[in-house]
């Protein structure tokens, strides 16, 4: 009943904040035809906003004063053409999309060379046909949910952010508009959706996720991965790294969304400006580290995958990843059904 109940409450949350971003991402108004002044009136392009022509210095007014005016916002008393955080946010958004690629790069190009030396991680003392309970279906729920989110929201970032790079040499300058507007759209629509997934991450994966002493262990026996065995309790001193991390970059990316996606909530534009550099950067970071947990939860290390699609792991997995859980669950393994019964079939066929 608990496990429903939670359930439940999850998928409402995503159901309200879906409509919600429905009617904010329809609601907005992105015609350049309406953008008018504060006074009620479009401001042509040779017009200033003092009654001053750019280019003279009629009534003693030079260009550079002029411009001077429009920075500040003083011309006229309206709103600022101008705007000087807009200069920093140029400054910092340009070597984000350059290191912030690099990272990526790197990253990818460090679990590719792993996995040609290394190769995966199979299961030493072979499959046993006994699985023991490792995640809740709340607990799957609640990952797959972000799990589907990041590859959403983590593809229509990327081609916002790189896309006039990598896609218009592919596509074309139109297939690029394209890609991008869609991009947009589904990066505007599916945010919001990030909150409750992050929330509800973080209530159903909190226990279990505090460090402890034996983690130095762990670190120092490199995680397992170079061959040496390592112990661990139901999470690793990895996987609680991943937590933390997706959970404290995950607020960063909602709060900042949240601030520019929703522009009725009075925010000035030096502030969204500030927000956009602060969500690109942690996107960059939640991304990098992402692509190594999706690669050691798939291809990287035989059975982990099953944990989070069938919610139960092979015993030898068990002990061999986390002997130290398994110890104080040996006694909940049973026999793998499904697994016999695909054996089965399999032998029919």
């Amino acid at each position: 009943m608990v496990r429903n109940t939670g359930i439940a409450v999850l998928c409402r949350a995503v159901f309200v904040c879906f409509v919600f971003s429905l009617l904010t991402v329809f609601s907005i108004d992105v015609n350049p035809a309406s953008a008018q002044s504060p006074a009620g009136r479009d401001v042509s392009q040779g017009e200033s906003l003092n009654g001053a022509v750019p280019g003279n210095t009629t009534g003693g007014v030079s260009d550079s004063e002029f411009w001077r005016q429009v920075r500040s916002g003083a011309a006229g008393g309206l709103v600022p053409l101008v705007q000087s955080q807009g200069d920093e946010w140029s400054r910092w958004r340009g070597p984000l999309q350059t290191y912030g690629g690099w990272i990526l790069a790197v990253v990818v190009g460090i679990i590719l060379i792993y996995f040609a030396i290394r190769g995966r991680m199979r299961i030493e003392g072979g499959r046993t046909g006994m699985v023991i309970p490792r995640f809740s279906l709340t607990q799957r729920v609640a990952h797959w949910v972000i799990a589907i989110l990041f590859v959403i929201l983590g593809l229509s970032g990327l081609a916002i952010m790189f896309g006039r790079f990598v896609l218009i040499p592919v596509f074309g300058k139109d297939g690029f508009a394209a890609i991008a507007s869609l991009s947009l759209q589904a990066h505007n629509l599916f945010g919001p959706l990030f909150v409750p997934a992050v929330i509800a991450l973080f209530i159903t994966f909190l226990r279990g996720n505090g460090f402890k002493m034996h983690d130095l262990k762990w670190i120092m026996k490199g995680g397992g991965f170079f061959g040496v065995h390592a112990s661990s309790e139901k999470y690793n001193f990895g996987e609680k790294s991943w937590f933390w991390w997706a959970i404290l970059t995950g607020i960063a990316l909602s709060v900042t969304g949240l601030i520019m996606v929703l522009p009725g909530l009075g925010f000035e534009r030096g502030t969204m400006q500030i927000a956009n550099v602060i969500h690109t950067a942690a996107a960059i970071l939640f991304m990098a580290v992402g692509i190594g947990h999706m690669y050691v939860g798939t291809i990287g290390i035989e059975g982990a995958l099953e944990g989070m699609t069938r919610g139960t792991v092979d015993v030898n997995w068990a002990k061999e990843h986390h002997d130290m859980w398994y110890e104080q669950h040996a006694d909940e393994a049973t026999p793998d059904v499904a697994a016999a019964e695909a054996q089965a079939a399999d032998g029919k066929v």
